[in-house]
């Protein structure tokens, strides 16, 4: 029998109601994940944001911390007098980092000169040498740019701002000068081997001032005009370069916009942009036209009879993708939440008919209330619109969170200097819906929770789906259903517990205050499992028959890092396992636990074991009279795995968690090294100082480096060292 609170808290879960006063809402105490424990104020980490974007350097996009350590790199010496600079210098990029997290925002410049004076007004007697520090690392560092942190705002600044560099390295109004020049000069040299061009009056018109009583310009006239006739331009070429000119000079604006036209290519709806592409279509083809034909001019291929009849049918079902690609391209940035069903249409259309055309597709919003049976919908349309563009198999696709877009700069450079369509579907959270925590937080838990998965596709990587779709590493663990993390926490009896907690979809959810409703506190005496244990069963019948119902929860924390345990209901549990789907399906894209290997692999694996079995019975006569074929072959003994206790004494890294930031490798390649995952481990511990050591759990962005004691009982400033290592133990 089931007691009244295990009664109440079922039917929470079957029916989303709560029918008694037992079953708490959520209060105003802020509760989170109980994986987010770790995380209380991430302004105190070294992370990957904020960012700097700049328009010089390579990149285009660095992270603060990146900065700073090329910079430290450059003017900190070894000794003393470095530890103080690095000191000082880790201390100016927490408070820039601090200012930009309270909202603060500029330049690099403007933000270091913010933090500086703010750092040098508290400094006491240490306020000399900081300035001093401060001043030196200020003069090498070269590179300047706006500061962004990981925002709603975050996503179109970085994508525009990487479109933007790419039209500049691409400067097509070169080659657009280049065809105008060259058919100038050819006009220009026919015109001046004319009789009108050698008139007297035109050749004392190119003559200067000083010149012009100097010369008889009617002798001049007389003796120039005598040209063989074979060396005269034919009318009809004449024609047709001066038509070419013509249209050459009028659309130039294609690739070089006017002073009137502050950003004609920059559009924030997709209908604003397709019928912006119907409008300039025909300059498109007149161009394309006048372009081939002055190619074909200037190398002497042109012919009357060939290519006169081909052009004068030239229209825009002549343009190729080759034909496009000459072109500037489209920028549209679209919130998700306001695309209509017509803009879907519009997008779709840009994207399938091959223009030069780059979209930006936000969302904030991975779950909304279906208006049929009631149920929660696995995102809208607009927030899937990656996996069906990849569909259309020619339009370059990166699809992840805010959180991962500077791991992800490179794909984003790629899409950006991809001949053709590409689309980029970002997540970024809106503030007013992550119950407190940080947009970075909740943007990374979309991400890890499967909510909103990373990958690319790249038409232009090679001829299979194979090579042109891959899982981005941001994905943890990406052959599982759920990234599983370990947890320790202290229970009732003051023991410290340890155990290997999956980050579910419903956990995410957990981040949304708007779905609060489905959810509710866990009291008195019930029987509950995890929500992914609940997840991965079967469906079954709702039903209140069941002596022991298995009534899913997920493990929260308060703000006294207390643990909590939240009954979830079943609507939430349904879109858990949609969601889980939809995961294994971008799986098997991406080529992980594909279904049609796995099943080529049971059938070859049954086949091995039948010709075993045959093989077997081939040799049984071979075994001695009384011996079994069994007995003739002695099984192995099982052999258990030894249980590894970690010494708290010892330094380790949370490997699963590493995020191949480079960090420990470039202080210290042979203490820190990457396994064939490209994850760090500490290979040798002694191969370097406890410094190092305490420095690389210092710049570590994920905070996975634990230092352990000193090894070297004798090294100089063991006692800070010691006092740096505690938040990392």
């Amino acid at each position: 029998m089931m007691n009244a609170e295990q009664r109440i808290q079922d039917a929470f879960h079957m029916t989303g109601k709560r029918l008694a006063e037992i079953m708490q809402t959520l209060d105003e105490s802020p509760l989170r994940p109980a994986l987010f424990a770790r995380y209380q104020n991430i302004s105190e980490l070294r992370y990957d944001f904020p960012l700097v974007l700049t328009r010089g350097g390579s990149q285009g996009v660095y992270s603060l911390s990146g900065l700073f350590n090329t910079v430290l790199q450059k003017v900190a010496p070894r000794g003393f007098e470095g530890e103080r600079m690095r000191k000082h210098l880790l201390r100016l990029e927490s408070k820039i980092r601090t200012l930009v997290a309270g909202g603060a925002s500029g330049t690099l410049s403007e933000l270091w000169t913010a933090a500086a004076v703010e750092l040098s007004s508290g400094a006491g007697e240490d306020t000399e040498k900081l300035e001093k520090d401060l001043r030196l690392a200020r003069a090498a560092l070269r590179l300047d740019g706006e500061v962004v942190d990981c925002d709603s705002g975050l996503p179109k600044r970085l994508v525009t701002h990487l479109w933007k560099r790419q039209q500049e390295v691409r400067r097509l109004g070169h080659e657009v000068d280049g065809f105008i020049l060259r058919v100038s000069d050819i006009l220009q040299a026919d015109r001046m081997s004319s009789g009108e061009g050698c008139s007297a009056d035109n050749l004392r018109a190119s003559f200067g001032s000083s010149q012009v009583d100097a010369f008889d310009f009617g002798a001049m006239s007389k003796f120039l005009t005598d040209v063989p006739a074979g060396h005269v331009m034919p009318e009809t070429r004449r024609k047709r370069l001066s038509r070419v000119l013509a249209t050459l000079q009028e659309h130039r604006s294609l690739f070089v916009p006017t002073s009137d036209q502050e950003n004609p290519l920059v559009f924030d709806s997709c209908s604003g942009a397709l019928e912006a592409v119907r409008r300039r279509l025909p300059a498109m083809v007149d161009f394309v036209k006048a372009a081939t034909i002055a190619q074909l001019d200037i190398d002497g291929l042109y012919e009357e009879s060939e290519h006169d009849a081909f052009f004068d049918a030239f229209d825009e079902k002549s343009l190729g993708s080759d034909e496009l690609a000459r072109f500037p391209d489209f920028l549209v940035c679209v919130d998700a939440g306001s695309m209509s069903p017509g803009e879907g249409d519009c997008l779709l259309e840009l994207l399938s008919c091959g223009l030069p055309v780059k979209v930006l597709i936000q969302s904030d919003d991975l779950l909304s209330n279906s208006s049929i049976g009631g149920h929660l919908e696995l995102g809208p349309l607009s927030a899937r619109i990656a996996t069906l563009a990849v569909g259309l198999n020619q339009v370059f696709v990166l699809q992840s969170s805010a959180s991962n877009l500077y791991q992800l700069r490179d794909g984003i450079a790629a899409g950006m200097s991809y001949a053709g369509p590409a689309l980029f579907s970002i997540y970024a959270p809106a503030a007013d819906r992550t119950n407190g925590l940080p947009a970075y937080l909740v943007a990374a838990a979309a991400m890890h929770s499967r909510a909103f998965p990373a990958f690319t596709f790249d038409p232009s990587s090679g001829p299979d789906l194979a090579s042109r779709l891959v899982l981005a590493d941001g994905n943890p663990q990406p052959e599982r259903d759920w990234a599983v993390e370990n947890f320790e926490y202290e229970d009732p009896d003051h023991q410290r517990v340890s155990e290997q907690l999956p980050f579910t979809f419903v956990d995410f959810m957990t981040c949304d205050s708007r779905y609060a409703d489905h959810f509710a506190r866990a009291d008195g005496d019930v029987s509950l499992v995890p929500v992914a244990e609940s997840i991965s069963r079967p469906e079954q019948p709702i039903s209140t028959d069941s002596p022991t119902p298995q009534i899913p929860c997920v493990l929260m924390v308060d703000g006294d890092a207390a643990l909590q345990r939240l009954v979830v209901d079943d609507a939430m549990v349904q879109a858990a396992r949609r969601c889980q789907q939809l995961w294994r399906t971008l799986q098997e894209l991406g080529g992980v636990r594909n279904s049609h290997a796995e099943i080529a692999v049971e059938q070859e694996r049954q086949a091995w074991e039948q010709k075993l079995q045959e093989a077997e019975a081939a040799t049984a006569p071979a075994v001695e009279a009384g011996e079994s074929a069994a007995e003739a072959v002695p099984e192995a003994a099982p052999v258990e795995a030894p249980v590894v206790e970690r010494d708290p004494d010892e330094p380790y890294i949370d490997i699963p968690r590493c995020t191949t930031c480079n960090e420990c490798t470039e202080i210290n390649g042979k203490m820190f090294v990457y396994n064939d995952n490209k994850q760090a481990y500490i290979a040798d511990p002694d191969a370097g100082t406890y410094r190092q050591m305490v420095e690389a759990a210092e710049s570590c962005q994920v905070a996975i480096i634990h230092p352990g004691k000193p090894r070297n009982p004798d090294e100089p400033g063991l006692e800070e060292l010691l006092e740096r290592a505690k938040p990392f133990l």
